[in-house]
């Protein structure tokens, strides 16, 4: 079954295309999710029409999305752990601690988006890589502070 893509979707197909998929899969996923409309003789007379408005859409999405990646980066998270005597820390600072400290702030961003490897667990001024889109990325600073008792 022939669907024009409205989304890029991994493995399937690019924003615009005319891909052949399973009848099913076009039925049961891309359709309802609004990913893919039917490749009718009408839809894809307006095949063009159709471009140019996802070509518009996702500039709007650019645009929104560099706002969004200028706002993180001036963004300073401060977390404050308690440390032993050694100087090790009880507990980490995960994705969801970032996430939440930025919903606080006013920007919402899914803990996929961040480019940790690991939980951090020292003391100190760390850079997280933050990767909002394939083209746009950006850095967020943390400082993860002792409690002071």
């Amino acid at each position: 079954m022939k669907v024009i893509m409205l989304q890029n979707i991994e493995k399937v197909g690019k924003q615009g295309e005319v891909v052949n998929v399973k009848r099913g899969f076009a039925r049961n996923y891309l359709t309802p999710r609004g990913y893919a409309i039917y490749a009718t003789p009408a839809n894809l007379k307006n095949l063009d029409v159709i471009k140019n408005k996802l070509a518009v859409e996702e500039e709007k999405m650019l645009a929104e999305l560099k706002n969004l990646a200028e706002k993180i980066a001036a963004t300073k998270l401060v977390f404050v752990r308690k440390v032993d005597e050694h100087g090790s820390m009880f507990g980490s600072v995960s994705e969801l601690d970032i996430v939440h400290a930025l919903h606080e702030q006013g920007i919402t961003l899914h803990k996929s988006a961040l480019g940790m490897d690991k939980h951090f667990k020292e003391l100190g001024e760390i850079s997280v890589p933050v990767r909002l889109h394939k083209e746009i990325s950006t850095n967020l600073n943390i400082v993860i502070e002792q409690e002071q008792e």
